[in-house]
């Protein structure tokens, strides 16, 4: 969570432990009135491609009854949202959970946090070959996404299905070297979160997050296994540049995705892949 957007972002690195703080624990909760625009406001909104496009052609039409005008700048690699927020070339992106933006400000000092959530898409277990955990041979391999947070998300679908083991008080960065039981001496795969869904038939079996394993052609007859919704971590949310949070426009960007319409469109264009998450 492959194609390389033209676009390119530099980014000073520097690190701010109360960056990482306000990103952990930053969320606006909008309770008021969504504001109007007595002249139009004119925001850019960072979002991946594929079916959230979609949503949001959606979410843009909600905000513009406020005087509030969406343009989503579409990006295919996931480590581009950030670094365009951080850059101010858009105003919000909406694309990733808590964990992954965490990882992503101890790494780079981002100044982002979380506005808003949407939904969560549980990662899963996909396979083109099999039709049930138990038939997943030994010496297997499965492929799993390289990027920090979904490794580990990925390899928790695995031990939750009795197919790996991690080592106790692994956290939610777990990588292949936590990993201290493997009955069946898999082979993990580590690729790029783009890929591992496209390369389902070269391999066993992929652990692929939702909207790759759409963009993949991957159904959820294809899963045989996924993580469980209930009290999910990994919550996808909209976020803003630190400082910016409180602005009306922020409102009503948020409220602009949270109702009911939008909501109708999202399940219709997830199939159940996705829930809402608000």
């Amino acid at each position: 969570m492959n194609k390389k957007t033209s676009a390119k972002f530099s980014l000073t690195r520097r690190a701010s432990l109360a960056a990482i703080a306000a990103s952990a624990a930053a969320l606006v909760t909008f309770a008021a009135p969504v504001p109007s625009f007595a002249e139009d406001k004119s925001i850019k909104v960072g979002i991946m491609s594929g079916e959230d496009e979609d949503v949001w052609r959606v979410v843009a039409a909600e905000a513009g009854k406020s005087g509030l005008k969406i343009e989503t700048v579409v990006f295919n690699d996931y480590t581009q949202p950030n670094e365009a927020l951080e850059r101010g070339e858009i105003d919000a992106n909406a694309f990733q959970h808590q964990p992954y933006l965490d990882n992503q400000v101890q790494q780079h000092g981002y100044h982002i946090v979380r506005v808003g959530y949407t939904g969560v898409w549980p990662i899963g277990l996909y396979t083109k070959k099999y039709k049930a955990i138990s038939e997943v041979p030994e010496g297997a391999v499965i492929g799993v996404p390289n990027d920090p947070s979904n490794e580990g998300r990925a390899l928790r679908v695995l031990q939750n299905e009795g197919l790996i083991k991690l080592k106790d008080g692994t956290g939610i960065l777990a990588t292949v070297t936590d990993i201290v039981e493997n009955p069946k001496k898999i082979e993990i795969k580590e690729l790029d979160a783009g890929v591992v869904g496209r390369a389902i038939d070269d391999l066993d079996a992929a652990v692929v997050n939702t909207d790759w394993a759409l963009k993949s052609g991957l159904s959820a007859s294809d899963r045989i296994a996924q993580e469980p919704i209930a009290d999910n971590p990994y919550r996808n949310f909209i976020a803003v540049k630190q400082g910016s949070e409180n602005e009306a426009w922020v409102k009503t960007l948020v409220s602009s995705y949270q109702n009911d319409t939008v909501k109708a469109e999202f399940d219709k264009v997830y199939k159940g892949t996705g829930v809402s998450a608000y």
